[in-house]
């Protein structure tokens, strides 16, 4: 009866070896993008300006002193406009008051600005190198080069390697355990 017991699981340690081997082929590629631009997007603020740009310090961080959102908008996109001689959609305006600066980033570029909040003035031009990581990262980059707003193959791509690591670690803890249990039951 014992014997049965044994047959069994080192039947369904077969099976976990498939299924892990079998995971590890499809998902190889994506789980080395993900963990290089992991480990990249770990280091960006670390990066001394290469992946992230350095915060950069405004005139004043007295919101008052401040000229407005909207003029502050329109030097942004002036900005990109003599940059990348078209006109840029603004993605996201991050305001940063304790440094006295606005950040810009835009939809269709890379181009990160910051713009000092009191003057106007452009303290940093940077190409969003952490941007084009982060979306190779999450699989929307893929939703970017095919212009799918709704993001489904972020979702999709996410998903599948949710689940994937999930499976490797499943199947990867019985392939650590199922021997070690086989080899306490021949011993007794």
């Amino acid at each position: 009866m014992n014997k049965i017991k044994i047959q069994d699981q080192a039947k369904q340690l077969r099976i976990y070896r498939k299924i892990h081997r079998f995971s590890a082929s499809f998902l190889f590629l994506f789980f080395l993008f993900i963990a290089i631009s992991g480990i990249l997007l770990g280091w960006k603020k670390n990066s001394n300006g290469i992946l992230l740009a350095e915060t950069q310090i405004g005139t004043s961080t007295d919101l008052k002193q401040w000229i407005s959102l909207d003029s502050l908008q329109t030097l942004a996109i002036q900005a990109h406009k003599e940059i990348h001689f078209e006109e840029g959609i603004i993605e996201r305006m991050e305001v940063r008051p304790d440094k006295g600066i606005i950040k810009f980033s835009f939809e269709n570029s890379y181009l990160g600005l910051q713009i000092d909040g009191a003057t106007g003035a452009i303290l940093s031009t940077e190409t969003r190198r952490s941007d084009f990581i982060e979306q190779i990262h999450d699989g929307s980059i893929v939703d970017k080069a095919l212009g799918w707003s709704s993001g489904s193959f972020k979702v999709f791509y996410t998903s599948l390697m949710g689940l994937g690591l999930l499976v490797f670690t499943i199947t990867g803890y019985w392939l650590w355990a199922g021997p070690r249990k086989i080899k306490r039951k021949i011993s007794h």
